[in-house]
């Protein structure tokens, strides 16, 4: 009876992640929080990882505010997609210790966007102190 529930749940849990494997690897990088990424343009402080994130980004490809560490990515440059990152954060994964990490700002984050048909759906993002 246990292996015909755990077959049963084996196979509800397949079709749902089919369409994750569908997804790509659409771009990457790897950038240097600093002070500048921690505030938006308007000098607030910012609290979550998805608002440091877009800062940063936005700061690389809109401001020309770059530290050493950061580079260029293929996904970001586009004021939508930068939009979109909220959504891609929650959809992706990020460890609580790394997001700790990155809003107190002095850390790299390495960052991979996954999609298709150039539509990004999630983002994983690994911070190292």
């Amino acid at each position: 009876m246990t292996n015909l529930i755990a077959a049963a749940a084996l196979a509800l849990a397949i079709p749902a992640a089919m369409p994750a494997a569908a997804q790509q690897l659409i771009g990457a990088y790897t950038a240097f929080i600093g002070t500048d990424d921690l505030y938006n343009s308007s000098g607030a402080r910012l609290t979550q990882p998805w608002q440091v994130l877009r800062q940063d980004r936005a700061n690389y490809h809109r401001f020309g505010i770059r530290h050493a560490g950061d580079e260029w990515d293929p996904f970001f440059g586009s004021i939508e997609n930068r939009a979109a990152m909220e959504r891609m954060i929650m959809n992706g994964s990020m460890d609580p210790i790394a997001r700790q990490n990155l809003l107190q700002g002095g850390a790299t984050v390495f960052v991979r966007i996954y999609g298709a048909g150039g539509v990004g759906r999630y983002v994983d993002v690994t911070v190292a102190r």
